[in-house]
């Protein structure tokens, strides 16, 4: 039975890379594809990915957009369906891949963070596995498909359902890879993102990425994500910040008219800490995403279900809250806050 199993699960991996390739590869171009390719496990689960393959008037760069990779991060998923909708093949210039939500499993359930179906997490399981879960081999097509024929690769994310958050546009610093950290920094600084934060890469080619546009940096791609939205509701201001940032990107890299100005006052961000709880309680701070803090400066605490202080949290350096815990429930090993600050390296 185990045998006839991963044959269905390969036949339909066949059949799914197919499809996207197909779409892909067709040469008629000013148009809008949109399909779903589906996904079955051997422990019963059945899933699928929505991808738009959009191929502007003449032939030019390939530039991926992902959102939803956590389904309750919604400001994401809403901006990238709306500029879906909106943009002009006929003005467009190379080729757009969008999947405006990759956890649909996810969002559909209202589950922060994980695919309910198996309780993994999509952004912790790159670069996949063709005869693994559902969420593993969604990672899989990601991986083996969509990110070898991009060459801009934007990840869309947001605070998910207990996250308060600064918006912010990021990418990896791989010295490896110059040229792509180069713009991948150049299309962060164009975005009309205040807040530009880098991150040091530091995994072997051989080493699981587990995020996905860290995926796509370990394949040599020019990768970013955004961060954007928070607490698990749509702000109107932040649907707008990210769909900005889409068309800024495109016009940077030549393949749309439409731009806004970049932001005046750029921030830059190099170095980030993160807290984390060491007990299960009730959270309380102060504090919101965007807060200036001072090294040893109070910034919380968590208390047991009777109001007993249980541990008490301090800032480990000066810097900027990016995000932070912004709902009362806590436990063990839980992020409270990443703080951010700059470096001269």
């Amino acid at each position: 039975m185990f045998s006839i199993l991963v044959i269905i699960l390969t036949i339909n991996n066949v059949a799914a890379q197919n499809r996207f390739n197909k779409a892909f590869r067709n040469e008629i171009r000013s148009t809008k594809n949109h399909m779903k390719i589906e996904f079955n496990d051997n422990y019963g689960n059945q899933g699928f990915l929505p991808i738009s393959i959009i191929k502007g008037a003449i032939d030019g760069p390939v530039f991926t957009i992902v959102a939803g990779v956590h389904g309750y991060e919604y400001p994401p998923i809403i901006a990238v369906q709306k500029f879906l909708n909106q943009i002009d093949v006929k003005k467009l210039k190379g080729t757009l891949i969008i999947i405006p939500i990759a956890n649909t499993a996810s969002f559909f359930t209202r589950t922060p963070f994980i695919n309910p179906q198996d309780q993994k997490n999509l952004n912790n399981a790159f670069p996949g596995n063709k005869d693994g879960s559902i969420t593993e081999q969604i990672a899989y097509f990601i991986t083996q498909n969509v990110i070898p024929v991009s060459d801009v690769f934007l990840d869309v994310h947001g605070g998910d359902a207990c996250e308060d958050l600064l918006p912010f546009v990021c990418y990896y610093n791989n010295k490896k890879k110059q040229n792509q950290t180069a713009l991948a920094k150049t299309l962060s600084e164009n975005s009309g993102f205040q807040y530009i934060v880098s991150y040091p890469y530091n995994i072997s080619d051989k080493d699981p990425a587990k995020y996905v546009f860290k995926q796509a940096v370990q394949d040599g791609k020019t990768a970013l994500s955004i961060e954007c939205g928070k607490l698990g509701n749509v702000q109107e201001e932040n649907v707008s910040l990210i769909k900005n940032a889409i068309y800024n990107m495109l016009f940077t890299m030549h393949m749309y008219p439409k731009a806004t100005e970049p932001h005046k006052n750029i921030i830059y961000r190099n170095s980030q800490e993160y807290i984390k709880s060491k007990v299960q309680g009730i959270f309380y701070s102060s504090h919101k995403a965007g807060d200036l803090v001072t090294k040893d400066e109070i910034i919380g605490y968590t208390s047991d279900e009777f109001g007993k202080v249980l541990e008490e949290y301090k800032a480990t350096k000066e810097g900027v809250i990016l995000y932070m815990l912004a709902t009362p429930p806590v436990n063990i090993d839980d992020t409270i806050m990443c703080i951010s600050s700059f470096e001269d390296n």
